[in-house]
């Protein structure tokens, strides 16, 4: 798998359409806020937001947009508010091998191509893989090929027991790291297809053969310190998630990218030499 091997993720099954004014009482609820709380962050009165979430009253585009954002709700999730309330959505949707997203595309590349000779992978929003580096097979190696058929889920490729998941030493962390990542993600987006993940994962049984070691230098949603054992040895990383800043549309906004840096001096000259070798 190399930067240019891109695979568009599958849509999530859309359930019923819903009312604006449900779809707002989800999301006000989902973020804890109660109807006056709201309305003074939008700076309208609680009584025409109760006729909004009651149908009442017909939100104005504007208002859709306003409210959308004080409740920080994913561009995915804004262009169903607008839908709901009779108007067109904003923000474009489009697979990143689309033309249109060229640009943002080649940055991708580049980006897992300058990594190298450290491991570097993209993924959409339900961490399904999207492009990698060449770098990454290495660390693939050896997965049961169930897990490795598009699209491949690198959080189920490596917290499966036919996976990555005997091979990582500090397995407990690296769960604990995932399942709190999964968890924030959960909250910010309501995803129900994350949450199901989330379920799938914590299922998983932990390999008998797996130490409790927890390395230090963890920051949590910064730094996660990653040990991997490997045919040329132990490998050390720490792992970091970044994201496109302001995207306007729907694609960059769910792309992530991980990237691994080595941790130690042993790392570091063992992946220049794998490097070398391809």
């Amino acid at each position: 798998m190399t930067a240019s091997t891109h695979h568009p993720s599958r849509p999530a099954p859309r359930s019923a359409p819903q009312p604006f004014g449900e779809h707002l009482r989800h999301w006000r609820q989902h973020r804890r806020l109660s109807q006056l709380d709201l309305a003074h962050e939008a700076d309208i009165s609680t009584r025409h937001l109760s006729f909004v979430e009651t149908g009442r009253s017909v939100p104005s585009r504007e208002m859709v947009l306003r409210l959308s954002e004080r409740l920080d709700i994913p561009l995915r999730e804004r262009n169903a508010l607008l839908v709901a309330a009779g108007y067109a959505p904003m923000y474009r949707e489009r697979p990143l091998d689309d033309p249109a997203l060229a640009s943002a595309r080649q940055a991708v590349e580049l980006l897992l191509k300058s990594h190298e000779p450290y491991p570097a992978l993209a993924v959409d929003r339900h961490w399904n893989l999207l492009a990698a580096n060449r770098m990454v097979p290495h660390l693939m190696e050896g997965a049961d090929a169930s897990l490795l058929q598009g699209p491949v889920n690198v959080l189920r490729l490596s917290l499966h027991p036919k996976g990555l998941a005997p091979r990582i030493a500090n397995l407990p962390q690296w769960r604990a790291h995932i399942f709190e990542r999964l968890r924030q993600q959960v909250a910010a987006t309501a995803d129900p297809l994350l949450g199901a993940l989330l379920e799938e994962l914590k299922a998983y049984p932990v390999p008998e053969e797996a130490t409790t070691e927890h390395l230090a230098g963890e920051h949590p949603g910064v730094v996660m310190p990653f040990l991997f054992r490997t045919p040329a040895g132990m490998l050390s990383f720490i792992s970091t998630t970044t994201i496109f800043g302001t995207p306007v549309d729907v694609t960059l906004q769910e792309l992530a990218m991980e990237t691994f840096f080595p941790a130690d001096d042993f790392t570091r000259q063992t992946l220049h030499a794998l490097a070398a070798q391809r």
